[in-house]
């Protein structure tokens, strides 16, 4: 079994890092890209609706695709003892595909979570930022702390309060970079308040 680093972010925010943790995860990654059922999602921003710069799809369908996705799966919810419903992927072709600092906060309640990303294909920046920089557009790298770069077979667990009080990103680089594919599973004890107001996916519009 591989190795798992556990970093605190802080006293209650905690972020595991397990390299190697996926055997023969190249392998897996070109069955993947090949046979998976990808599709373009499609966002509202700002009065226009725009694609969104990476390809999805869900574990109800890429689970047949290859039979170590399914043993990902149960591996993930023994190792943290935590019931996910499922996972879903989303697949970085190239540079061009990222997405911005965020939280995901589709899981309301924000206090003790668990999300897993299982990382198939090439490395690519990964950041982790205190919610407190987000408003530091002159910082570097965003305001990032750590940047875990997690790289093919690698698994990167977010956990404690990580969603609430941290953001996370895939930045898009000129650079040139090998695709990716993030398996991810999500987790929430549904402790606390919940969080208010509009979800990454709601509409987004101009003030007037």
């Amino acid at each position: 079994m591989a190795e798992v680093e556990r970093i605190w972010l802080d006293g209650t925010s905690w972020v595991d890092v397990a390299r190697g943790w996926l055997p023969d995860a190249d392998e897996i990654y070109e069955a993947v890209v090949r046979d998976a059922p990808w599709r373009q999602s499609r966002i509202f921003r700002y009065e226009r609706w725009v694609d969104e710069p990476r390809l999805s799809t869900s574990s109800k369908v890429a689970g047949m695709v290859h039979p170590a996705l399914a043993e990902a799966h149960r591996s993930v919810r023994q190792q943290y003892r935590v019931p996910f419903d499922g996972f879903t992927l989303t697949w970085y072709r190239d540079g061009r595909d990222g997405v911005a600092f965020h939280r995901d906060r589709e899981l309301r309640w924000l206090d003790d979570t668990v999300i897993a990303v299982l990382t198939l294909g090439g490395p690519r920046p990964w950041r982790l930022r205190p919610r407190s920089s987000r408003y530091d557009h002159e910082a570097p790298a965003g305001g990032a702390t750590h940047d875990l770069a997690p790289g093919g077979g690698d698994l990167l667990v977010m956990g404690g309060r990580c969603q609430a009080d941290w953001e996370h990103s895939v930045p898009k680089t000129s650079r040139p970079v090998p695709g990716r594919i993030s398996l991810q599973w999500r987790w929430t004890a549904k402790t606390g308040r919940p969080e208010r107001g509009a979800s990454y996916r709601a509409p987004r519009t101009f003030s007037r």
